[in-house]
């Protein structure tokens, strides 16, 4: 059912944009969300989830708890809040899915194509949806790997992502809707937990350096995969959303890269802060997973289309995972 927007006051005379985010406790969301917050204004942006609204989201803006799987809640939400973007960022990632493939296909699928056609109705809305280079399989060239490659995904989570680029496009050449799309690579953060996915060891990881001082990987020391420093890829989804729509030539996701490195390497760029810092070894299911993705993105398509540059590199994100893991902790040590 449609549920009351938290701390909704509205207003005779509303800004241009008004942005919905769906899956706003997610780990992009928790980040994306202050950062449209920031853009456009609190007042303008409604955080959108399934699960119990956290003290963050409500305090800094407006915040709804919704199911996007309700086609008819989802139109409200819209409706109610004259959405003119949505982030749709509501998804089962990569080694949680494979637990449920039919539930991951399902949540996934359905959603975006609620989301798709509740902003089709709106006409003048656009569109946001997060695609992953889950999208890659065996086949795919492992080094530098071009926007244009053969595509066998090996998880429901990459088939979901490849088909869902697929509806991206459809809805776009049918009906004109402008949807926007990324490849993310692995993505990593200081602002949420691991949410399921295969490359969520590189967030456990700083975790484990700073509360044990050690850490036990579920891949092997010398899997090398892509990965993006959340504040990169939090900047890339607005500069994409920014960019002059006759620059954009991808209408399926925009291949995304911002560095490649293995648990080894992480580790030792660990020890030059913590010198004492152990790491093993246990591969699991999710080394089958990781080992069927390119260990590097060719994404010069991003970078001519709409000037798309990283800026962190490993060691500086490093260091700065660690600087902020550090301070959260201090903060909530200092206010239990």
């Amino acid at each position: 059912m449609f549920t009351t927007l938290y701390n909704w006051q509205p207003t005779i005379e509303m800004r241009t944009e008004k942005i919905l985010v769906t899956g706003a406790c997610g780990q992009i969301g928790t980040e994306l969300v202050p950062a449209l917050r920031a853009k456009y204004g609190r007042e303008n942006v409604i955080a959108s989830d399934r699960h119990p609204v956290t003290e963050d989201l409500v305090r800094d803006g407006l915040y709804v708890k919704a199911d996007v799987m309700n086609p008819v809640t989802l139109e409200r939400v819209m409706s109610h809040g004259g959405v003119t973007q949505v982030y749709h960022l509501a998804a089962v990632l990569s080694a949680k899915g494979e637990s449920d493939p039919r539930g991951a296909w399902d949540l996934n699928m359905q959603s975006l194509l609620n989301v798709l056609e509740a902003a089709r109705k709106r006409k003048d809305c656009r569109v946001f949806w997060p695609s992953s280079i889950a999208v890659f399989g065996p086949s795919s060239p492992r080094a530098a790997c071009p926007q244009q490659a053969v595509m066998e995904p090996a998880t429901v989570y990459g088939i979901s992502k490849l088909a869902g680029e697929q509806w991206c496009r459809y809805y776009f050449e049918k009906y004109g809707l402008d949807v926007r799309s990324l490849r993310y690579p692995g993505l990593i953060s200081y602002s949420g937990l691991p949410g399921g996915g295969t490359t969520d060891y590189a967030v456990d990881i700083f975790h484990r350096a700073l509360e044990k001082g050690d850490y036990n990987c579920f891949l092997k020391p010398d899997t090398c995969l892509p990965m993006l420093y959340m504040p990169d890829a939090v900047r890339a989804t607005l500069e994409l959303m920014d960019a002059d729509f006759d620059r954009l030539t991808v209408r399926t996701a925009y291949n995304l890269w911002g560095m490649s490195f293995s648990p080894r390497q992480i580790a030792e760029e660990i020890r030059k802060h913590i010198p004492d810092f152990k790491m093993a070894y246990a591969p699991d299911f999710r080394q089958e997973i990781a080992v069927s993705w390119p260990t590097s993105i060719d994404d010069r398509f991003a970078r001519r289309d709409w000037g798309w540059r990283q800026e962190f590199e490993l060691g500086a994100m490093v260091s700065d995972m660690l600087r902020q893991l550090a301070a959260m902790k201090e903060k909530n040590t200092r206010y239990a």
